[in-house]
């Protein structure tokens, strides 16, 4: 049974960081295709950032050069870094797995093809 929870998340002023983390659990590989989405209010949610098993990465053009997505394989960790941070990044903020428990990611950014999602956790840039 696959499980992630999210933290990390906090109210920060325009132009600072966090680093959110997602711990996973239950993988068959901790490697495969796994991302950060995020969703603002009476928005839908869109991908964030992705990451392949050969450490492949993908960012959505809105955070590219600002986040960065890393992987502790040993922890069983997923990293976001984010700096700085706009009022239009808040939202929660989800990890997930590939649908298809995939090692590539079929789209990186998709919402559809990820599954197993977090509780999330809140950030708000003022």
């Amino acid at each position: 049974h696959v499980q992630l929870v999210e933290s990390g998340g906090g109210s920060v002023q325009s132009g600072g960081s966090l680093r959110l983390s997602c711990v996973h659990r239950g993988f068959s590989d901790s490697r495969n295709c796994v991302g950060w989405f995020r969703q603002a209010p009476g928005k839908e949610p869109e991908g964030v950032a992705s990451i392949e098993y050969d450490g492949t990465t993908t960012h959505a053009g809105a955070v590219k050069g600002r986040f960065t997505i890393t992987p502790d394989v040993a922890e069983n960790t997923l990293f976001l870094q984010m700096t700085d941070l706009k009022p239009e990044d808040s939202g929660v903020y989800y990890c997930a797995t590939d649908r298809w428990n995939a090692a590539y990611c079929y789209d990186p950014l998709s919402v559809g093809d990820f599954d197993n999602w977090g509780r999330g956790t809140q950030v708000t840039v003022s």
